[in-house]
């Protein structure tokens, strides 16, 4: 049996930045990467964005140049799936047949497109956005004519290749269970705005509603029923309706945690020496008043990264970080920064019809979030007033000629 002194298992942008950070603390002992990708880190986010569209060969989204990881003395297992977690022994076992020792773990899986359970969902031409052979997968068939488009989801990855598939000639009608776009995670002013846009960019947007069955011809989708009984003819059904947490081996191995696995503010999970990060991992936030929730982002990813390196490195410091997200559609850079979970109030910062403006998010007063649409100055600047949970008068916060720097 090989024997590593830290398992990293997962190759996204939380597994690399572990790797990455244990060097650069002065790790010096073997680190094995474990990844069911058979390709070596690459970023996620475009794969949705520039990948999609053709605008990026593979080369240019690789986090680090593949000679990156030998030259540091990592070793990389693609391909391969962590079966069985025994954590009394410290032992792994994987989807090859191969067992393999460690010291400490970390578990960077991420999580799966979640798929739709309607009938006609093990079609083919049904795509998800999650992976390299997603993608590569949707491109092909763009690539011999697929021109007609249903998506089901319109939050990030959703509109993100709505706006793609628009670029290249496609005919894309989406649809969202709830009554506006991006619900969940963000007020309903940018919602109408991101709504208003794709509509004029000619997406058949339709809101409250869902996809009751999938009709095919030739074991292929030919068609998408929506709940409200409407057939939609489409070549293409791509589903973006969020991810199930690959979490499974830690669960049956005794791990604690119900939506992914629950992580102390260190990154350690419930059993002895395996921490776990990045979107998987259920924490409490201090920017969601610490509430364990999860976080579907790189930055998330690579800040516990590097708390969960320290901490093994025998420098611990709690995960305290502010949360922060993008999203690139058409013309316009979505920037977020904190949560606006249980916001009670918004204040509309600049003009929306002038494609750049923010909207603020508060609670009790309080800076909870902002989000800004090709504004980077606010959305740097209001950083500052979400980690000192600023109270600010609405009035002031909306004037667009006093800079968010000097408000605090």
């Amino acid at each position: 049996m090989e024997q590593y002194d830290i398992v990293i298992v997962g190759s996204g942008h939380g597994g690399a930045q572990a790797a990455i950070a244990l060097r650069q603390a002065g790790h010096e002992d073997s680190i094995l990467m474990v990844s069911r990708d058979r390709n070596p880190p690459y970023e996620r986010p475009p794969l949705s964005k520039d990948y999609l569209a053709g605008e990026k060969p593979f080369e240019r989204i690789l986090i680090r140049p593949e000679q990156f990881w030998a030259d540091r003395n990592v070793t990389l297992r693609l391909g391969c799936n962590v079966d069985v977690v025994d954590w009394m022994s410290h032992e792994l076992a994987l989807s090859d047949g191969g067992k393999v020792g460690y010291r400490k773990m970390i578990w960077a899986a991420g999580g799966d497109a979640r798929r739709l359970s309607c009938p006609g969902a093990d079609l083919a031409g049904i795509h998800t956005v999650r992976s390299r052979r997603d993608v590569d997968a949707l491109r092909a068939e763009l690539a011999v004519g697929a021109r007609r488009v249903v998506i089901a989801g319109a939050g990030y990855i959703g509109l993100e290749a709505a706006a793609v598939l628009r670029k290249l000639g496609c005919e894309v009608t989406v649809l969202e269970r709830l009554d506006r776009v991006l619900a969940r995670v963000a007020g309903p002013e940018l919602s109408a705005f991101y709504a208003a846009e794709h509509s004029a960019q000619g997406v058949d947007l339709r809101l409250g509603t869902g996809v009751e069955r999938i009709e095919g011809e030739d074991d292929r989708v030919s068609a998408v029923v929506s709940d409200s009984g409407e057939t939609i003819a489409c070549d293409i059904l791509v589903v973006g309706v969020g991810i199930v947490p690959s979490v499974g081996p830690l669960i049956a191995a005794g791990a604690a945690g119900s939506n992914g696995v629950d992580v102390d503010t260190f990154c350690r999970t419930s059993l002895d020496d395996i921490y776990a990060i990045g979107d998987c991992a259920a924490h409490a936030n201090p920017y969601a008043s610490n509430k364990v929730i999860r976080l579907e982002s790189v930055q998330n990813a690579n800040d516990m990264a590097t708390t969960t390196a320290r901490s093994i490195m025998g420098d611990k410091q709690d995960y305290d970080a502010v949360p922060w997200f993008w999203s690139n559609q058409y013309d316009l850079r979505l920037q977020t920064v904190g949560l606006s979970l249980d916001y009670d109030a918004t204040v509309l910062r600049g003009d929306p019809e002038a494609r750049k403006f923010s909207v603020i998010y508060l609670k009790e007063g309080h800076v909870l979030a902002l989000d800004c649409v090709n504004n980077t100055r606010d959305y740097a600047q209001g950083r500052k007033l979400v980690e000192a949970r600023a109270e600010i008068e609405p009035a002031l916060l909306a004037d667009t000629e006093v800079p968010l720097k000097e408000m605090l």
